[in-house]
């Protein structure tokens, strides 16, 4: 237990993924009491265990999709079987261990203020970056993790942007959008949302494609970003974002294709 505790504690530290699993019911004669725990790392490595044999096996591989998901589930196991003699029940219960989703908010203004204020209440890890210091400092954005001052096409040098990130595009120019959004396409990042009217998005999508951004990494943008709520303020806009995040969070598979609605 010790172990796994250490071990969790360093996972979080370092940033890195894993799933715990723990016995949590059984009946009858099974290979493992209550409380038994085992932690599975990204690369499928463990400590401790869940019973071992081909139960443990099918928990490793339950616990690898769960760190990617982050949704925790709750595995039965009947071991009455052809591949087991024990006769018995158990329930696993696997939850993610994993750091908040990385936020990264281009563009300091009214509603990236909004958007960052939010993001803390869910749990997001935001960093925003703006290449205007009255604008981009701990006194307008406290619940910001980490600020960037920077020119935004030289920005993407300091940043993390790994698969589990959100980009949000919202600068105070169509022009440095274009260039962020071009840059973001470059990565492996979760999601991508961009603010805008239609007009903007297709202007920008066309000059990205005439820069070979495949159909495919454009249609997958979130652009206007947002779920159709009818938002007008800045705050209304970013709770539209926020919904929408969550969605994702929650819900990889909803990470679909461009939709056609108004958020600005």
């Amino acid at each position: 237990m010790e172990k796994i505790y250490e071990a969790i504690t360093g996972i979080l530290k370092r940033g890195d993924r894993a799933s715990l699993a723990t016995v949590v019911m059984k009946k009858g004669s099974t290979p493992a009491r209550v409380g038994f725990k085992m932690l599975v790392f990204e690369n499928g490595n463990i400590v401790g265990t869940v019973g071992g044999g081909n139960i443990e096996d099918e928990v490793r591989n339950m616990s690898i999709k769960v760190m990617k998901s982050r949704i925790p589930m709750l595995a039965s196991f009947d071991l009455n079987g052809e591949n087991s003699i024990c006769g018995g029940k158990m329930e696993v219960f696997i939850e993610p261990i994993v750091p908040s989703e990385k936020l990264f908010i281009f563009g300091a203004g009214h509603v990236g203020q909004a958007l960052c204020k939010m993001a803390a209440l869910v749990d997001f890890d935001t960093t925003v970056i703006d290449d205007r210091e009255e604008y981009a400092n701990n006194e307008i954005l406290p619940d910001a993790k980490h600020i960037i001052v920077s020119e935004f096409a030289d920005s993407f040098e300091k940043l993390e942007i790994d698969d589990s990130s959100f980009v949000v595009i919202m600068t105070r120019d169509h022009a440095f959008d274009e260039i962020v959004l071009e840059l973001a396409c470059q990565t492996k990042a979760k999601y991508i949302g961009m603010i805008g009217s239609k007009s903007k998005i297709k202007t920008i999508f066309g000059n990205l494609r005439q820069k070979g951004v495949s159909d495919e990494k454009l249609s997958a943008i979130h652009s206007p970003v947002g779920l159709d709520i009818g938002s007008e303020t800045p705050s209304e806009i970013a709770v539209s974002i926020i919904a929408e995040m969550i969605q994702i969070r929650h819900n990889p598979d909803e990470n679909r294709t461009t939709k056609e609605r108004k958020t600005t």
